[in-house]
């Protein structure tokens, strides 16, 4: 399949200028991701979060925010934009009380609390920090990431050789990478 491309209306295709372009998508896309990763979590997360850590005791929402991330190992740190609403929902709920203590509202479970916390106990985002490697999820796209990042170099600065043999082994790795989804 030939395909012509034009270079903004500059002449013929230039492979230096199509790998610059690559480059710079890639690290723009690594940027974004290398954001994303880790410090969003899903919506029921605050919730599963917040009762599993009041079943431990009395806390006040920074502490919340605080020991969430400190649980996580800094993959997720919430906003007090989602806990301090979750908070009310709890308290609305009926699951939670709040208590001022040196100008701080400090939430503790009610007994109905302390019943639906034993179930999210097991779903708290640290949870799963026992059972299986939290990082395995990203590291399939951080790795297209970087194999992008080499293919936009050999684009770059590499010879037509280079360039047909680049093109061979990303051919194969795809033919693998599907046979992968083809296993039981």
């Amino acid at each position: 399949m030939t395909s012509s491309f034009k270079s903004s209306g500059r002449g013929a295709f230039n492979p230096g200028q199509a790998g610059d372009a690559m480059w710079q998508a890639m690290e723009q896309m690594r940027a974004s991701f290398d954001k994303r990763v880790g410090t969003r979590m899903g919506r029921g997360d605050v919730r599963a979060a917040v009762l599993a850590l009041l079943s431990e005791g009395p806390m006040h929402g920074y502490q919340m925010i605080s020991e969430i991330e400190e649980r996580t190992k800094g993959r997720w740190k919430p906003s007090a934009g989602s806990v301090y609403p979750t908070l009310q929902m709890l308290a609305d709920e009926g699951l939670v009380t709040t208590e001022m203590s040196s100008d701080r509202k400090v939430y503790s479970l009610t007994d109905t609390g302390r019943e639906e916390a034993e179930h999210a106990a097991a779903s708290a985002p640290w949870a799963a920090d026992d059972t299986c490697d939290t990082n395995s999820m990203s590291a399939v796209p951080k790795a297209g990431i970087e194999l992008a990042q080499a293919v936009a170099q050999v684009v770059r600065n590499g010879s037509s050789e280079q360039h047909k043999k680049a093109a061979e082994v990303l051919d194969e790795t795809r033919r693998k990478i599907y046979s992968i989804l083809a296993q039981d």
